[in-house]
């Protein structure tokens, strides 16, 4: 049976529905915060990992300066735990749009 003038099938229903829900996430990708070093352009969520681990070997120092590096408990996790903080931190800080 044919489709009715002024009718949509189902299928094509379908079809725009699953269209517009992949659009959805790709609205997203419009603009792309960048950061321009030296003529070279790095998306801004490289510098806040970069700053998170100076900032974390910072600490470290500071910390083994102190001689309270023993109070961190297992490194394995505390460090990756503070790069990914910090790193966090610096991007609500600086790249909050």
């Amino acid at each position: 049976m044919p489709a009715a003038r002024g009718r949509y099938s189902k299928r094509a229903i379908g079809a725009a529905a699953i269209a517009s829900l992949a659009a959805i996430p790709i609205a997203g990708c419009t603009n792309s915060p960048s950061i321009g070093v030296l003529g070279a352009y790095f998306p801004d969520w490289l510098c806040c990992i970069v700053a998170g681990v100076v900032l974390t070997v910072v600490i470290y120092l500071i910390l083994k300066r102190l001689q309270a590096d023993h109070l961190m408990g297992p490194s394995a996790i505390v460090y990756p735990a503070l790069v990914a903080l910090l790193a966090l931190a610096v991007w609500l800080i600086f790249f909050q749009h």
